[in-house]
């Protein structure tokens, strides 16, 4: 059974289709990277899997439960990393991992909560500063050791390389490899091309609510995406 799927899902406002008929099966332990133009259908997908906002047609189902708005049975296997990790920059990444946690109905010990930071590549000497000092790419390790302190099947994602540097991308990739060895099913929208290669097990190539390509990514090389991606858009 996939772990995330769309079954002739859609999307319209005010008359005009956002996502129209998109099929998609992800199965678990995979990373499927969603490329596209702004206005592609990317973040439209990524709220309608996490509940936000309703189908106008078809559905989508996680773990073959389907997902309706404001219904905690789907929310419980998901955990969501947007562009910009939205975290309390007065407190510390421990008390930041403390406060989440909790809302989602765990509570750990201090060394616990630093395990998982630990985990999602954060620095030991990070984990009690205060979030205001962190870059991006420590905020988002953040949000991933949220996610897996929530113990999410699913982790989605929103743009997460936006403007990290080489060295921060390489550590998230790494990251996510890693995740996904250990079950975890991974689903972002990217307009990173060459990471999607890198990081991605499938792609997905979407234009104006349509999904119009799905490839596996040991069949196709960085230039070749990029030439397909350009010839699509």
């Amino acid at each position: 059974m996939p772990v995330l799927q769309a079954i002739e899902l859609g999307k319209q406002y005010n008359g005009t289709a956002a996502l129209s008929n998109l099929n998609l099966s992800i199965d678990k332990g995979e990373i499927f990277c969603l490329l596209g133009q702004n206005g592609a259908g990317k973040t439209t997908t990524i709220n309608l899997f996490l509940g936000f906002t309703n189908a106008t047609s078809g559905k989508a189902t996680i773990n073959g439960v389907e997902v309706k708005p404001n219904d905690a049975a789907t929310k419980k296997f998901l955990a969501y990393i947007p562009e910009v990790v939205q975290l309390y920059g007065n407190l510390s990444g421990v008390e930041n991992l403390d406060f989440f946690s909790r809302l989602a109905g765990f509570k750990y010990s201090t060394e616990l909560l630093s395990g998982f930071l630990t985990k999602a590549g954060l620095q030991s000497e990070a984990h009690s500063k205060r979030l205001s000092t962190f870059s991006k790419g420590m905020r988002q390790k953040v949000g991933i050791a949220i996610a897996l302190a929530k113990n999410a099947d699913v982790i989605l994602m929103d743009e997460p390389t936006s403007g990290l540097d080489p060295k921060a991308t390489a550590e998230f990739t790494k990251i996510c490899k890693k995740l996904a060895a250990e079950g975890k099913t991974i689903f972002m929208a990217t307009h990173d091309i060459f990471n999607a290669v890198n990081v991605g097990t499938k792609i997905g190539i979407m234009k104006q609510g349509e999904l119009v390509h799905t490839l596996n990514t040991n069949e196709i090389t960085a230039s070749a995406l990029q030439e397909l991606y350009l010839e699509t858009i």
